[in-house]
């Protein structure tokens, strides 16, 4: 078995290694040319301030995260717009340790603040990204992407766009912890969907208190395969939820995986009146 230790990060400059991150696209996602990100664009990308760095062994790539220099509101931010691990190694634990890189860099250029997009019904991220880096979400983006080649994207492209304050007293703690987190769901916490006996979703009408509760399940491939109808029902309940949510003004806080039960649950909490 590969040692964890044995596993080395770096920056990617070189054009024969931005090659390389084409191939992992393809692998990882399985899109074709068309939904590639090409070498030639990556190129004045890094050189321009964006941040490409990638996971080797034995100088083999094995994973990388990709993010460029851009604006949000008034700050300067990094938008990590790629990450990849070839499914061989995600049992390392590349995807946190990639993004500590992508962290420290970002912090060494003076830059504060990483933005990124995600699928919501992907539980391993979901935990990753709220558990584990302490981001937050306040913006729901329905097909963000539009229509793609990837198999990834059976169910379209609605995504959480999170916002990760490299500072904050929240981040610098869940890095330190680097153990998902343990919630306690007091009784006044509202959930507004549900996972059924059947997995599937069971919507509320209610959105009010100060706590609001979104459970997905943690077994999206499965339904994908076997129940793709049942997958499609919980792209549109877990749209109608958040997008309700986040117009109330609430914000994305946490996520919890029960494993036992086979579900996730988002926390959401009443944003601050400014």
């Amino acid at each position: 078995m590969t040692p964890p230790d044995s596993i080395v990060f770096r920056d990617i400059t070189e054009l024969s290694e931005l090659r390389e991150v084409e191939h992992l696209q393809k692998v990882v996602w399985s899109v074709n040319d068309l939904d590639v990100l090409p070498a030639l664009a990556m190129k004045p990308l890094v050189e321009v301030g964006g941040i490409l760095i990638g996971a080797f062994l034995d100088d083999k790539m094995i994973g990388f995260v990709l993010g460029f220099p851009g604006r949000h509101g008034n700050q300067h931010i990094i938008h990590s717009d790629m990450l990849a691990v070839l499914p061989e190694y995600r049992s390392f634990g590349l995807g946190f340790r990639l993004k500590l890189a992508q962290r420290e860099r970002a912090l060494a250029s003076g830059i504060e603040t990483i933005t990124w997009t995600f699928d919501p019904l992907r539980a391993i991220n979901a935990s990753l990204n709220f558990a584990r880096l302490g981001v937050t979400s306040n913006r729901y983006e329905i097909d963000y992407y539009g229509e793609t080649s990837s198999v990834l994207h059976q169910l379209g492209t609605d995504r959480l766009w999170v916002t990760w304050a490299l500072k904050s007293e929240r981040t610098v703690a869940r890095i330190k912890t680097n153990n998902p987190t343990e919630i306690t769901f007091t009784p006044e916490a509202v959930s507004l969907v549900t996972v059924g006996e059947d997995q599937q979703p069971v919507p509320k009408d209610e959105c009010s208190g100060e706590l609001l509760l979104i459970e997905i399940p943690t077994t999206l491939d499965e339904l994908l395969q076997k129940q793709p109808a049942l997958a499609a029902d919980w792209r549109m309940a877990t749209r109608q939820a958040f997008t309700r949510a986040i117009s109330a003004g609430y914000t994305v806080e946490d996520f919890v995986v029960d494993k036992q039960a086979r579900k996730g649950t988002y926390l959401l909490k009443r944003s601050a009146a400014p």
